[in-house]
């Protein structure tokens, strides 16, 4: 089993396009140290919102140091970042859930085989429980108080679950009005698998990107959920945690006790989960362990995995993907992310695995 290192993780949302520029080292073309390069040209990748705010740390460290090619990131969305990417439409993609099924093949086939593959988890981020409730500034909530809210089984904010929950809190007479994601979303995917998880015999849907409670408020996008809890009364929804603003933000039922979204706490639960077997040796897949007990842990996070090839076309898109990537999953990258993100440093351990699968990136 291997495990990561205890992080701290927060992020933001929307549609990017950030230039970028990429200067290395004929020696060292991953981006992690002060280079000289012939690195020029753009490359252009697209997905998950989530990672918006490391993407651009990243994206911004990559142009102090080089500065003569350009990346760009498209914060689509997962599901538009894995269909882009293997319609062969970007050079990379980023998904907040892994490959699977016929995606998976499809990613093997646009990369010209199973080995040739490459799927990392690059940022690991905590999706919070976002409210908007006027004079309740705390927030408890049970796991199966949760999943009936956003099942839409418990529609008022004073209902004996919710109530029960939270002995001190003045819960006012007030509809429930809930908010989800209205485009196919890893961030809908991992809050859905924590509710099977942890309240199956509540929450009985087949678990996806797709949000399958009819009766709320839909919106686009990780910002335009938390637009749109804002905007509201009584208002609650799923977003990540770095995105929550002055939103309140509920403490999750774990065990005998309610944790909140803290890095401490989100890493916690990583530590304990496991990578799986998966066909493809550069395809890093891990499966969470939603239904944790221990004390201390979050277990709503979300797993943003970045999606490339080992063999490109063009050498000089290969060389351009692999100085990035190799900046990504650096120290000085993943501190960069750290510090404007608040995503924490992948270990060593980590960074040792990984490596592998950059260093195969190549063109012809």
């Amino acid at each position: 089993m291997l495990t990561f290192h205890r992080f701290t993780a927060l992020l933001a949302c929307g549609v990017l396009a950030f230039g970028v520029a990429a200067c290395g080292d004929d020696d060292d073309e991953n981006g992690g140290g002060d280079q000289t390069s012939s690195l020029s040209g753009s490359i252009a990748g697209a997905g998950a919102s989530s990672q918006a705010a490391a993407k651009e740390a990243w994206i911004a460290g990559f142009q102090t140091q080089n500065p003569q090619a350009t990346v760009s990131y498209d914060a689509v969305g997962s599901g538009g970042g894995r269909e882009q990417f293997i319609a062969g439409g970007t050079v990379f993609g980023g998904s907040d859930s892994p490959l699977a099924g016929d995606e998976l093949e499809g990613a093997q086939q646009r990369c010209g085989g199973v080995d040739n593959l490459i799927q990392i988890p690059i940022y690991i981020s905590p999706i919070a429980i976002v409210y908007n409730l006027d004079g309740v500034d705390e927030l408890q909530l049970s796991a199966n108080t949760l999943a009936s809210i956003m099942k839409r089984d418990i529609t008022n904010w004073n209902d004996p679950a919710i109530a029960a929950d939270n002995p001190d809190a003045d819960l006012p007479d007030l509809r429930i009005t809930t908010v989800n994601r209205s485009d196919e979303s890893g961030t809908t995917e991992n809050f859905a698998e924590y509710m099977a998880a942890v309240a199956p015999d509540i929450w009985d849907f087949d678990v996806s990107g797709d949000w399958p409670v009819r009766g709320g408020e839909a919106a686009q996008g990780t910002s335009g959920v938390v637009d749109a809890v804002r905007s509201g009364e009584g208002t609650i929804g799923y977003a990540d945690a770095s995105q929550a603003g002055q939103l309140g933000v509920a403490q999750i039922g774990v065990g005998d006790e309610f944790v909140g979204p803290t890095p401490d706490a989100a890493g916690a639960i990583l530590d304990a989960s496991e990578r799986v077997e998966t066909e493809g040796q550069y395809v890093f897949t891990y499966e969470l362990a939603r239904d944790t007990t221990e004390s201390g842990t979050y277990p709503i996070v979300l797993v943003a995995y970045e999606m490339a090839c080992t063999q490109y076309d063009s050498a000089n898109d290969a060389a351009l993907l692999k100085g990035f990537l190799g900046y990504v999953v650096s120290e000085e990258g993943q501190q960069a992310a750290a510090e404007a993100a608040g995503s924490a440093p992948i270990s060593d351990e980590f960074r040792e695995l990984v490596t592998p699968a950059i260093e195969a990136i190549g063109g012809e």
